[in-house]
């Protein structure tokens, strides 16, 4: 088998210096990006029975998420390419929240996994240091949602100065927000020009195929409309502050219900290899009491603890959508269930393709969404099925809390 699927061969020869390579979770971006790397920034050569030294060796360095890190995802690549032949050669692999320890690197090539470059914080700031003194590509799922995405990438590929000359010449503000907020963007012709010119998609088949089964559970109708109406919250016996404490609420209402425990107690008889993805810390305590039977192992990976998944006949994994969204991978099952929603697309993706793997056994994947019929929950759906991101201000009228 050749070192690399034609598919990951059709994108390598696309690529170049401050593209993103675009491609599915478990699509093999690690490997086609240091295949880059060794042949055409240094002038190596490698397939499966072929090894010659790169010619014109430069640092390495990969900026990928902590748990990719610590899990030395990255150092299971390196093997075929030989790094420790190279006495001089410095290979670095650190996580985005140490990324300004680099921002003094030169004459380096950098792979930022896990794309991380929007919006305007600190992370953009030293990644365009960064990017203009060394080579540079970005690995993504999901690069971008909307076209004030790209704007760190435009600017570090020298498309426009800075944010300014970019909102001057194609974005339109809301006379009427309160805050800003894109109404438009004009000349979207040349908006999509300059994308296609640095993406890099990488277009493969995949053997999978992914069963998305919705599964609706009752709630508490009289409380949620109650709350709804009184603006009230019963847990914390205090008035909400803001929109975002309000959906809380509601949420929990939803969540809490003893009808979605029993729907994982019935999929887990049928699945006795499990991972749960899950929202908030109530949550996490409901999932850890359900009776799931004798000789079940429980394992957690959020904000408290990062346990392995287990090694036993049958286990639940628990995962916080925050934490556990992206870096890590498992073959030993086919089955997620997601016991509450994520706000965003892009984190549903990535926690779906935690099983969708090159090298998985299965064929058939399974994702159970439980969900009522709460206005909340489908309200989160369609924002999710429309791949946008839920909006509290817009779902409960913002102008209340103002």
């Amino acid at each position: 088998m050749s070192f690399l699927f034609p598919y990951q061969k059709n994108a390598l020869v696309k690529m170049h210096n401050g593209c993103i390579l675009n491609g599915g979770v478990g699509s093999g971006k690690s490997r086609v990006s240091l295949y880059y790397y060794f042949t055409v920034v240094c002038g190596g050569k490698i397939d499966d029975n072929l090894y010659e030294k790169m010619q014109t060796p430069i640092n390495l360095y990969i900026i990928t998420t902590a748990k990719k890190r610590d899990g030395l995802e990255w150092e299971e690549e390196f093997a075929p390419f030989r790094f420790g032949l190279y006495s001089d050669l410095k290979v670095v692999v650190d996580s985005w929240n140490n990324i300004e320890k680099y921002i003094g690197v030169s004459n380096s090539f950098f792979i930022f996994d896990e794309q991380r470059v929007v919006g305007r914080g600190a992370w953009v700031k030293h990644f365009l240091k960064i990017s203009r003194n060394n080579l540079w590509i970005l690995l993504s799922a999901t690069p971008g949602d909307t076209w004030s995405d790209y704007i760190p990438v435009f600017i570090a590929n020298g498309f426009y100065r800075n944010r300014t000359e970019f909102n001057e010449e194609h974005v339109v503000w809301s006379r009427f927000a309160k805050y800003p907020k894109v109404d438009k963007y004009l000349d979207v012709t040349r908006l999509v020009r300059l994308r296609n010119r640095i993406l890099v998609s990488m277009d493969f088949e995949r053997k999978t195929v992914r069963h998305n089964e919705v599964i609706r559970v009752n709630y508490d109708k009289k409380l949620y409309y109650d709350v709804l109406k009184t603006r009230w919250d019963p847990y914390l016996n205090k008035p909400f502050k803001n929109a975002a404490d309000l959906c809380t609420c509601l949420r929990k209402i939803c969540n809490e219900d003893e009808d979605r425990q029993l729907a994982i107690l019935q999929i887990f008889e049928d699945h006795p290899k499990l991972i749960i993805f899950y929202s908030f810390d109530y949550e996490l305590e409901i999932l850890k009491s359900l009776g799931y039977g004798p000789d079940v192992e429980i394992a957690e990976w959020n904000g408290h603890k990062h346990q392995p998944i287990p090694d036993s006949k049958k286990w639940v994994y628990l995962v916080q959508y925050t934490s556990g969204a992206e870096g890590w991978n498992c073959i030993v099952t086919d089955t997620i269930i997601f016991y509450s929603q994520t706000y965003s697309y892009r984190i549903l993706e990535q926690c779906r393709g935690r099983i969708d793997r090159l090298n998985t056994p299965y064929t058939d994947l399974w994702y159970y969404h439980l969900r009522s019929s709460s206005p909340i929950d489908i309200a989160i759906s369609k924002a999710l099925d429309n791949k946008k991101k839920f909006n509290e201000c817009k779902f409960v009228g913002g102008s209340y809390f103002d």
